[in-house]
């Protein structure tokens, strides 16, 4: 039997967003460069966007490669881009195949034009698609992204096309490269450690957040199974007290 039947269907967190974290060290620990664990890491990816699928995740968001990454060393860079191309011309198959829809988040005009061209290929050939949302966070750091969206709106305002008083939580999450999909409700970071390290800040307020000791490569359906598990455990209560949510008050 498998272990996804013993998720309750109806309880599924609608929105799942990672930080594939452990790479360099999974590398390390084997003696190795820190590129294969970043190879051994695609891997991972490939398993945990099919589990996501099978289990019927509605939106994947994977934190791929963060503004902060550029300062890496030119070498890594370059073999991340190179994985990150591989990756999106051997999956496209698989995406059409089990209707996947890419997206992606970030600044995508920083990435090398070679690679622009790819993802956006890839992108427009699963536009049509409706089922699972891969939703790739490339060159991303979520305080950019806040204020190119407040700039965005002070713009508008400026114009006179957009009044102070209408600017809303709403209204501001529209401007968000995450524009069109719901809040994550549960935060996977692999590797052990407890930081959001500058992703989705504001779409991250009421999601749950689940820490694996486990690096990427190392993570297996099984983890991320067990990770759904314990977000349907728990009581989300969004300001509330636990009496409310349950009905007891």
């Amino acid at each position: 039997m498998s272990t996804s039947l013993e998720l309750d269907k109806k309880k599924l967190p609608q929105h799942i967003a990672i930080i594939m974290d452990g790479n360099g060290r999974w590398a390390r620990s084997r003696g190795l460069m820190r590129l294969m664990g970043h190879k051994a890491g695609v891997k991972t990816v490939q398993l945990i966007v099919k589990a996501a699928r099978e289990i019927g995740i509605s939106a994947l968001t994977l934190y791929a490669f963060s503004s902060e990454n550029w300062k890496r060393p030119a070498t890594e860079v370059s073999g991340l881009m190179s994985l990150l191309k591989s990756y999106l011309e051997s999956e496209l198959a698989f995406m059409q195949e089990n209707n996947i829809h890419l997206r992606t988040i970030g600044r995508k005009e920083n990435l090398p034009r070679e690679i622009s061209e790819v993802l956006n290929a890839s992108i427009a050939n699963t536009a049509a698609n409706t089922g699972l949302v891969l939703n790739l966070a490339l060159s991303y750091g979520s305080r950019d992204e806040i204020v190119a969206a407040a700039r965005e709106m002070a713009k508008l305002c400026v114009a006179g096309k957009l009044r102070p008083e209408d600017i809303t939580e709403e209204a501001f999450s529209g401007y968000l490269y995450t524009a069109g999909l719901p809040d994550p409700d549960l935060i996977i970071r692999t590797g052990g450690e407890f930081r959001l390290s500058n992703f989705l800040l504001w779409q991250a307020s009421y999601a749950e957040i689940f820490i694996s000791e486990t690096h990427w490569p190392d993570f297996t359906r099984e983890d991320f199974i067990a990770a759904i598990a314990t977000f349907q455990k728990r009581q989300r209560r969004f300001g509330k007290t636990g009496d409310q949510v349950s009905g007891n008050n």
